[in-house]
């Protein structure tokens, strides 16, 4: 049931945005009571909160365990952040939802949980045995690429978006050596 409500909640972001997500709307998408929904997520922010929990737990599981030879996780980061393949402009999928946006929009304490998660990376990427500069340049070129993407700000497409990974990735390969 709880998964089958954030379900709900997903498809209700991508499609309608943070502000349409209500719990009748939720448990309306979901087939189910409003009263079944509250078991389970008392408030909207419980609702928020379990979305972005589950979005990070879907990232975190994309990334490689500690102990990977170095760069491996720098390049899990990236697989995992960007398609390989320039995105066609379908904002349908669930990828689709902004996961910091989505934090910051659930309040403070959703907000905190998504900082100490992205903290936990920051350290791995940072561990990764790569130079520092190349994992920093790393992690904020994939936040760089989704706050474009969101705010449909110069978003690189096609060619530009191939080889725009095909540098982060050539750079991590080949200049990623740790200092």
């Amino acid at each position: 049931m709880r998964d089958r409500l954030l379900d709900a909640v997903e498809r209700i972001l991508v499609r309608d945005g943070v502000e349409a997500v209500r719990l009748d709307a939720v448990a309306r998408e979901a087939g189910v009571s409003k009263g079944g929904l509250l078991h389970h997520f008392p408030s909207k922010q419980a609702l928020v909160q379990g979305v972005v929990e589950r979005l990070a737990d879907r990232f975190e599981a994309a990334l490689p365990e500690p102990g990977c030879p170095p760069g491996a996780f720098a390049l899990a980061w990236l697989d995992a952040s960007i398609p390989a393949e320039s995105p066609t402009g379908d904002r349908s999928g669930v990828d689709q939802v902004p996961l910091a946006l989505l934090a910051a929009a659930g309040g403070p304490e959703v907000l905190a949980c998504l900082r100490e998660r992205y903290a936990h990376w920051q350290r791995r990427l940072a561990s990764d045995g790569l130079d520092p500069a190349v994992a920093d340049l790393v992690r904020m070129a994939v936040d760089g690429w989704w706050a474009a993407r969101l705010l449909d700000l110069g978003v690189p497409h096609d060619a530009a978006h191939t080889d725009l990974r095909a540098l982060l990735t050539d750079l991590i390969r080949t200049r990623g050596g740790a200092a």
